[in-house]
């Protein structure tokens, strides 16, 4: 388990972090993202005791890193795939790390078969692909053995293979019970690999929540309806006393006003009404439905609305050519 309490890091009057309290917890993967200069490489650095806190404190199973009598034992990391000797096979490399670390030498084939550089182990680091150096750089992490693994953009440089690989991976370092804590850009992946998301803002924590409650505290959920008289449960929906919004999409009749309905059904967007009260007021006016389907927001639009205002380096919008 990772254990963050007030964990502060100013440099000079700017916070990169400020008062950072969470648990990550063994036996799930957890997800870590924020804006660029959010301060998630800060987090991660002082978590390895790369950099000192300026308040507050960093524990790996109760303990400093710098406590650790056998850290790679106790804790893998990735945080950047080029810190290796660039003149060093893969093999040199791992070896090295193993030997000054107390770790059976026999662990370097081993990992080295875990993430398919077998073939390429005499091979000099520098001629790696981006690729190929992230898979060394998971192989140092696993190396040890540890309970705890922390990956920084895991699958920055893989190819799909090699992501959807990452992805079960993680999973299944998470399913024999250990603490997996990935930061990444991918929305999309996260989604599909992280159990619990911890988010960060301007070094300040927004969310610490299963991804599942992310995406559904998100406003961009909504659901979908089709019928025949999209006019007469729009307005029967306007009189609802909760705040919702209904939106027309399409150009169908309007009410139900007697005449036979378009045989082409209209279509609503309701946000902020549960799809239960909307097939139940549908239920008691009678309104026909030909569809009555969620229409769940993605996390990356979940993280864009929980993020807006920490981004601190945001882009303009793109300018017309010839302006």
């Amino acid at each position: 388990m990772i254990t963050l309490r007030g964990l502060t890091k100013r440099y000079g009057d700017k916070a990169a972090v400020s008062d950072l309290s969470l648990e990550i917890a063994p036996g799930k993967v957890t997800g870590f993202l924020g804006p660029n200069g959010a301060g998630k490489s800060t987090t991660m650095r002082m978590i390895l005791g790369l950099d000192r806190p300026t308040a507050g404190e960093a524990l790996i199973g109760g303990r400093p890193y710098a406590a650790l009598p056998r850290p790679l034992t106790e804790v893998g990391a990735l945080l950047d795939a080029k810190a290796v000797h660039p003149g060093r096979s893969a093999r040199a490399h791992l070896t090295a790390m193993a030997r000054s670390n107390g770790i059976p030498v026999r662990r370097v084939d081993e990992v080295l078969e875990t993430v398919g550089l077998t073939a390429v182990a005499g091979r000099r680091a520098g001629s790696f692909s981006l690729g190929m150096g992230q898979r060394l750089g998971i192989a140092g992490a696993l190396l040890g053995d540890p309970r705890v693994l922390m990956f920084d953009e895991p699958v920055n440089g893989l190819d799909p293979d090699g992501v959807l690989w990452v992805r079960r991976l993680m999973r299944s370092l998470a399913a024999e019970g250990r603490t997996v804590f990935v930061s990444s850009h991918l929305m999309s992946e996260m989604q599909l690999t992280a159990d619990q998301l911890v988010v960060i803002g301007k070094g300040r924590l927004l969310a610490d929540a299963p991804v599942t409650e992310v995406i559904a505290a998100s406003s961009r959920n909504a659901v979908r309806i089709r019928t025949p008289r999209p006019g007469e449960l729009a307005a029967r929906l306007a009189a609802e006393p909760m705040p919702l919004q209904v939106t027309r999409s399409d150009a169908g009749e309007l009410a139900g006003d007697g005449e036979r309905a378009d045989e082409r059904a209209g279509e609503l967007i309701v946000t902020g009404a549960p799809i239960e009260r909307i097939g139940m007021i549908c239920h008691e006016i009678g309104v026909p439905l030909y569809e009555l389907s969620p229409q769940e927001a993605s996390l990356e639009e979940a993280y864009m609305e929980l993020t807006g205002t920490s981004v601190e380096y945001g882009a303009g919008a793109p300018q017309k050519a010839g302006v």
